[in-house]
C-alpha cells in the first residue's frame, strides 16, 4: 500500500468511525453541547460520514475526492476553531488540526 493509499483510509476510516459514533454516543453529543454546538450534532457527523464515503468513491471520481478532501479540511478547520474558542487544552486540538491539514494535503495533491 502506497502512503497516499494510507492517508486516504486513515483519514476516510477515522471520519466514517466518528461519524457514526456520534450517532451511538452520549459522549459524543455531550462533545457537542459542550461547545455550545449540540444542534449542529447531526449535521457534523453526517457531513463526516458523506465525507469519508466521498473520499472512497472519489478514488476513482477526482472531483468527488475534491469535494470530500476540501469539506473535510474546512470541517476541521471550524473544529480547531470552536476548541480554540473555548479555550480547549492544545492536546484536544492536535486531532482536528491533524485532519484539517491531512485533508487539505490530500486535497491539494489532488488539484
Amino acid at each position: 500500500m502506497s502512503l497516499y493509499n494510507f492517508l486516504v483510509a486513515l483519514s476516510g476510516l477515522s471520519f466514517l468511525i466518528y461519524g457514526i459514533t456520534y450517532f451511538m454516543s452520549n459522549k459524543m453529543k455531550l462533545e457537542f453541547s459542550r461547545f455550545g454546538l449540540a444542534k449542529f450534532g447531526t449535521l457534523v457527523a453526517t457531513l463526516e460520514i458523506l465525507g469519508a464515503m466521498g473520499l472512497f468513491v472519489g478514488y476513482f471520481v477526482k472531483p468527488i475526492f475534491l469535494l470530500s478532501a476540501g469539506g473535510l479540511s474546512l470541517l476541521m478547520l471550524l473544529g480547531v476553531l470552536t476548541r480554540v474558542k473555548i479555550r480547549d487544552d492544545f492536546k484536544l486540538i492536535i486531532p482536528a488540526f491533524f485532519f484539517m491539514l491531512l485533508n487539505g494535503y490530500l486535497f491539494f495533491i489532488n488539484l
